[in-house]
């Protein structure tokens, strides 16, 4: 729970008689992280047959895939889908091959009526600027002699255009007066088409291109159009339902088609990257630990003579390479995956969920507290956590629920109910309800100051953490030389005392910092001491490592680039320390934007007041809620993560033939 899952190296050697049943296995129980080890093989021995074979079923799943797409199946596999054995391609492609002909015919009979009907609009819409004119649209485009343009044309470009053809013979009639874009016919001979064509095209003439095929008068066309769409229409309603009649009858066996054709090529994928020897393959991959003993029984009951060999690394080895499994849990599912926003955990780095788990509600909470919001958040999320209400918040359903949790408790602490705080919960609502601890509207600088004690204690326990790691890494050069290191943690303490001091009694005083510079010890000696160490921790890192130069680009450049460095830790110190003043701000904040609300809403209880009220404060839990998760997760990825998470694990990905298998 606090680490990720221990991991142990697997390698094995398998007989080539038994590779398909050791690959089922290993992609069966979705435990196996594969290793390419293709690396380990003969390369003399050619091209593995087992690529076209994953190719092949590949290019089959895509195929069952999009006939289902077309019948408008989900894809999803059968009920009780069991790791069988891989298929061979001529037993399934037969089946595969009769529901795609049978499939094909009416989704090409569909494509082609609903190209006919967009046809039949299209053509409709270009007898729209013609639909009152009384003329025989054959008449304008069957001409032998004579060379016809029938368009719209800008009214300012009529004379343009009769000019353009002054001197060529022709006839111009406007078919449909309009005071913009009237429609009209030019006609010429035939020998003098091009410059007929210029001059339209010149004269903005927009052409009207209609079908050989349209007779009659444009009313006549669009009667006759109009009953080919109908009829259209109704030949994809049946078509429709006859692949609807389709779907049904064939679903079972697609589905099982589906599973067939996706294990036997999960597990060729999975034999394509095997290390191929003359008899034998090399498989090479990660296991939990947990699940090796099981697997390893798994694996001598497929093959009688594979042989295997492990090896369980210590997390303070060098694991960049070893995939990270984190412990699974629905409860944190939501914690865990703002954690792996942030960053994966590394093999040996602490697993910051719980301690999220726990700070993200808490601080979220202090933010918005408020009895009767935080309960309709806690709603919310129950509601979207069982699909029932905003489903594309399902994913964040249990966040929220703790969320509002907290935001309920700390609701208690301030006194706040929907907003109505002190004499108005008596005045409008009828009842006492009085702080456990304080309202954050009276007591600002109170609550502000609060705020910088709790971010003061979460930031040395962020450092505490980052020491904890660097421990069980055996990383002696950053435990006390990093940038969260012993010296850094000294510093930090030691620029407490003299804030606190330089505070003093002041209502804005951080009472921690006031109570360590009230210890008996010499901070004026101290600061000074390790501001230096701060300065110089590069340099110190370099000689603690073994690192020559220890000194790169002159003692100058050097000096300047120590004293940044002290300047930007000092600078970083006080901003992440003040960057808690946020939790108190909003709420007060809080307070702040509900009595505006009272302020619209007016004194008298009447029915506009309670619908400002209710409006108003949907309008905090949305607008206001957003924020406040945002600044909550600025703390946690900026001053609190940062502090001593560090991340770029890799994601354990194990074989498995069923997606939705959850990740060990």
């Amino acid at each position: 729970m606090f680490f990720p899952k221990e991991m142990t190296e697997v390698e094995l050697i398998i007989p080539s008689k038994d590779i398909v049943a050791v690959a089922k296995v290993l992609s069966g129980h979705g435990v196996f992280h594969q290793v390419d080890s293709t690396y380990l093989g003969l390369e003399n021995l050619g091209p593995s047959a087992w690529q076209e074979k994953a190719g092949n079923y590949s290019a089959l799943e895509r195929r069952i895939q999009a006939i289902m797409q077309t019948l408008g199946l989900p894809e999803e596999y059968p009920t009780k889908a069991n790791a069988e054995n891989m298929v061979e391609l001529e037993s399934i492609r037969p089946a595969v091959s009769r529901i795609d002909e049978e499939v094909k015919r009416n989704s090409d009979q569909l494509s082609n009526e609903k190209k006919q009907v967009e046809l039949y609009e299209s053509q409709l819409r270009q007898l729209e600027p013609i639909a009152d004119v009384k003329v025989e649209v054959g008449a304008l485009n069957k001409s032998v002699y004579m060379h016809s343009i029938l368009g719209v044309l800008p009214a300012a470009n009529i004379s343009r255009l009769k000019t353009s053809i002054g001197r060529v013979p022709h006839v111009f009639f406007t078919l449909r007066e309009d005071s913009q874009k009237p429609v009209v016919w030019l006609l010429g001979p035939k020998s003098n088409s091009d410059i007929l064509e210029r001059a339209a095209k010149s004269a903005y003439l927009t052409p009207l291109s209609l079908p050989d095929e349209l007779n009659g008068t444009p009313e006549q066309i669009t009667a006759t159009l109009k009953k080919e769409i109908e009829a259209s229409k109704k030949k994809i309603a049946d078509l429709e339902a006859d692949l609807t009649k389709l779907g049904k009858t064939h679903k079972a066996e697609l589905q099982q088609l589906l599973w067939d054709a996706h294990i036997s090529r999960v597990m060729a994928d999975a034999i394509v990257r095997f290390g191929q020897l003359r008899h034998t393959y090399v498989v090479v991959g990660w296991v939990p630990s947990a699940d090796l003993e099981n697997l390893t029984t798994k694996l001598k009951n497929a093959s009688k003579e594979v042989l295997i060999e492990t090896h369980t690394p210590s997390r303070s080895d060098h694991n960049s390479n070893i995939p990270v499994a984190l412990t699974q849990n629905k409860w944190l599912k939501p914690i865990q995956n703002l954690v792996t926003t942030f960053g994966r955990p590394s093999y040996g780095e602490l697993d910051p969920t719980l301690l999220i788990a726990l700070s993200f509600p808490i601080l979220y909470g202090a933010m918005f507290g408020d009895i009767g919001q935080g309960l309709v958040l806690m709603l919310v999320g129950i509601l979207a956590h069982n699909r029932i209400f905003m489903k594309g918040l399902q994913s964040l359903g249990l966040l929220l629920v703790y969320a509002g949790f907290f935001a309920t408790i700390f609701g208690f602490m301030y006194g706040s109910i929907f907003g109505f705080e002190g004499h108005l919960v008596h005045e409008y609502l009828h009842f006492d309800l009085h702080p456990l601890w304080i309202s954050p509207l009276e007591n600002i600088l109170t609550i502000l100051g609060f705020a910088i004690d709790a971010g003061i204690v979460i930031l040395i326990f962020g450092y505490l953490l980052s020491l904890f790691n660097t421990i069980r890494a055996k990383d002696w050069a950053h435990f006390w030389f990093g940038h969260t290191g012993v010296v850094s943690l000294v510093f930090y303490i030691c620029f407490l005392a003299l804030l606190g001091g330089f505070l003093g009694d002041t209502a804005i005083a951080p009472k921690v910092a006031v109570a360590i510079g009230q210890l008996p010890l010499p901070f004026n000696i101290l600061t000074p001491i390790f501001a230096l160490g701060l300065m110089f921790n590069g340099l110190f890192r370099n000689m603690a490592e073994g690192h020559r130069p220890l000194v790169e680009g002159g003692i100058a450049m050097f000096l300047v680039t120590s004293f940044m460095d002290l300047f930007e830790g000092v600078i970083s110190m006080l901003s992440n320390t003040l960057s808690f003043v946020r939790v108190g701000a909003f709420a007060v904040a809080h307070g702040g934007l509900s009595l505006a609300i009272f302020s619209l809403a007016g004194h008298e209880p009447d029915l506009g007041f309670w619908i400002t009220i209710v409006l108003g404060n949907i309008f905090i839990i949305g607008f206001e809620g957003l924020i406040v998760y945002i600044q909550t997760m600025r703390l946690h990825y900026y001053e609190i993560l940062g502090k001593f998470f560090h991340g770029g694990g890799m994601r354990f990905e194990p074989l498995k033939l069923n997606p939705s298998q959850e990740e060990a």
